[in-house]
Parts: C-alpha cells; sequence; structure tokens
C-alpha cells in the first residue's frame, strides 16, 4: 500500500513565501528559509518551492532563495517557476533541489520533460499543471502563473506528459486556490484514472478533511497544501493523523530524504 504524502507548498515572490486566493491578493506568509525549517522539523515528507512570477516576469528562477532552502532543510525538495532548460534543471539539482517542476516551459517545448527525465531520472522530472475548468468535465491548461489560456485539454496533457517521462504530477487547481473549499477532487480522480504517474493534489485545503478527502477520494499520492500549515491552523502531526484516522498510510516523521526515492544527484548534504 502507497504511503501518502503530506507536503507543505512555498509560494515564493521577491523572496518571500506569499498565498492569495486563485492566484491573486497576495499576502506575505513569511520567510521561506524559515518556514522549510519548521516544516522539516515537524516531519514533512517533502517541500514544493514555486517561485510564482519569473515565468511570467522572464526571469530566472531565484537562486540563492533555493540554495538557502535547500541549506537549511533535509527533506526532499521541489523547486519550479522559471525552470526553461536542462540547465536550468541541472543547477537547480546542484543547488540542492531533488526534483525539478517545469509548467509553462514545457507547454511551450514539452521534450524539456523527456530531457530531465532521461538526463537525471523520471523521479527528478516533475510537471506542474495550473489548471481552470472549462466545462463539466474538461479542465483547461493555463501557463504564465495562470496568466495565460493555452486551450490545452488537462487530461490530454497529463497523458502526453507520462508519454514523455515525467515521474510526478502536481495539479494546482487555479478555481480552488486559497479558497478552503477543498481539492477539486473529479479533477483529481480523473487525472488519476488517465495516467499511471503519481499525482500531487493542490488547491483548496481549508480543513484536515480536505486532506483526507484528497487522499481517499481524490487517491492522490501526495496532499499538498499551503496557507493552514504557513498560518499555523493545522500541523504537520495533525495532518498525519487525519490521514492516519481515516485509514490512509503515511509516512512516519523519522522518513529522510534517502527513503523518498530522489535521485541522489544534489550537492546538498544529507
Amino acid at each position: 500500500m502507497k504511503a501518502v504524502r503530506v507536503v507543505p507548498c512555498l509560494d515564493v515572490d521577491a523572496g518571500r513565501v506569499v498565498k492569495g486566493v486563485r492566484f491573486a491578493g497576495l499576502r506575505d506568509a513569511g520567510d521561506p528559509v524559515e518556514l522549510a525549517k519548521r516544516y522539516d522539523a515537524e516531519g514533512a515528507d517533502e517541500i514544493v518551492f514555486y517561485d510564482i512570477t519569473a515565468s511570467a516576469e522572464g526571469r530566472e528562477t531565484m537562486y540563492e532563495v533555493v540554495a538557502r532552502t535547500a541549506e537549511e532543510a533535509f527533506i526532499p525538495l521541489t523547486v519550479g517557476g522559471g525552470v526553461r532548460s536542462l540547465e536550468d534543471a541541472r543547477r537547480l539539482l546542484r543547488l540542492g533541489a531533488d526534483k525539478v517542476s517545469v509548467n509553462s516551459a514545457a507547454v511551450a517545448r514539452p521534450q524539456l520533460v523527456r530531457e530531465i527525465a532521461g538526463t537525471f531520472g523520471a523521479q527528478c522530472a516533475v510537471v506542474g499543471v495550473d489548471i481552470r475548468q472549462a466545462a463539466p468535465g474538461r479542465w483547461e491548461v493555463y501557463t504564465h502563473g495562470g496568466r495565460v489560456a493555452t486551450g490545452i485539454d488537462v487530461l490530454q496533457w497529463v497523458q502526453r506528459c507520462e508519454e514523455l517521462g515525467a515521474g510526478e504530477l502536481v495539479l494546482n487547481s487555479m478555481d480552488r486556490d486559497g479558497t478552503k473549499l477543498g481539492y477539486d477532487l473529479e479533477l483529481c480522480r480523473s487525472v488519476v484514472d488517465a495516467t499511471g504517474v503519481p499525482v500531487v493534489a493542490s488547491g483548496g485545503v481549508g480543513s484536515l478533511q480536505h486532506l483526507v478527502d484528497g487522499a481517499v477520494v481524490g487517491l492522490a499520492d501526495a496532499v499538498l497544501a499551503a496557507s493552514i500549515f504557513h498560518f499555523a491552523e493545522v500541523t504537520i502531526a495533525q495532518a498525519k493523523a487525519a490521514l492516519a484516522a481515516a485509514g490512509v498510510t503515511v509516512r512516519p516523521p523519522s522518513t529522510g530524504p534517502a527513503s523518498s526515492g530522489a535521485a541522489p544527484v544534489s550537492g546538498r548534504a544529507r
């Protein structure tokens, strides 16, 4: 039986963690390094770090912030935002990232996913998908921090990502982001049914029950949340306890990077 991972998400803008609603109205949530250290100590399974304006602004990821975060937190770190090339991915992995997430650049040039997976292993190749519902049972892919509609059907896109060798999919529901209404469970379950790639549910968590629903109803391999963790509404321990009480297998707090399946390609001390 798979162990469902509990994953805090750090959306970073101008060196600070921020959180909004449906990708707008951002408010400060703290320093990324300090939050990463806290989640490491609390027993989170992984951390996802998104530089949320890098693609829209046409600039590089905040490498210095990523490096400092990797130096202070010793659990698997996925980094996305502004990754446009194999060399960008290589640099992040050398700085301490365990996985690299691509979104806008992957839509523009899908072969980038194959290049990252082929060079560093599928476990390093994550595709983040920003999504809005277009019609009942149909969702559309967005890029550039949710600013650009692509017209691409999500289910077709995730199947293409699987063909290209992606090792994980992070489903960022823009409709649910920051609303605390719970995950888009229909979206999550549809993607799980459409592909064999591990799925991370993201967008909308406002309670412990939402995390449980993501794992039990949505069948996600990992449940991601931001504001409920950042603003201390829920702890990692409470999240894992709620999942376990619902019959979901979770990793014990002592689980470290060595058991995560992440490739030993980063230069970070273990």
